[in-house]
C-alpha cells in the first residue's frame, strides 16, 4: 500500500457514511438507501483496514436504529440535550511518576485511589508535633 492510501480509504468511507446518513428525513427510496449502504460496506471491506471493518460491524449492529432515523427522522437528541450540565465528561487526570525521579518513600504521600479521611487540625507550629523535644539530636 502506498503512503497515504489508508488515510484516503478512511476519508472515502467516512464520506460514504455521511452520504448514507444524509438521507435522513428525506424519505428516500429503498433502492437509494441500499445502494449507499452497499457502497459504504464495499469501501470498508476492500480497504483492508481493521478500523474500517470494525466501523462497518458497528454500523451493521446499529442498522435498525439508523434505518428508523433515515425513514422517520426519529433520533434521541431530545433526551441527550437534557443531561445535567454539571456532569463533567472530561477524562480524569492520571498521576504517573516522572521518569528519572525515584518514587516517594514518604508514608503519607497522596494516593489517588484512596479517599482521605479528614484529620483533626493541629495547632502546633513545629515540624514534628508528636516527637518530644530532644536537644541532643
Amino acid at each position: 500500500m502506498q503512503l497515504g492510501q489508508p488515510i484516503l480509504a478512511a476519508w472515502k468511507a467516512k464520506e460514504d457514511l455521511l452520504d448514507l446518513l444524509a438521507l435522513g428525513r428525506t424519505h428516500p427510496d429503498r433502492a437509494v438507501t441500499a445502494d449507499r449502504l452497499f457502497r459504504f460496506y464495499d469501501r470498508c471491506a476492500t480497504s483492508g483496514l481493521p478500523e474500517l471493518e470494525r466501523l462497518a460491524t458497528t454500523i451493521d449492529t446499529w442498522w435498525p436504529e439508523i434505518l428508523v432515523f433515515i425513514r422517520a427522522g426519529i433520533t434521541n437528541t431530545g433526551s441527550e440535550r437534557h443531561q445535567p450540565r454539571h456532569q463533567d465528561h472530561r477524562p480524569r487526570r492520571l498521576w504517573l511518576p516522572q521518569p528519572r525521579k525515584p518514587a516517594s518513600t514518604h508514608p503519607l504521600c497522596y494516593h489517588p485511589t484512596r479517599t482521605r479521611t479528614p484529620q483533626p487540625r493541629l495547632n502546633s507550629k513545629s515540624r514534628h508535633p508528636a516527637m518530644p523535644f530532644m536537644p541532643w539530636m
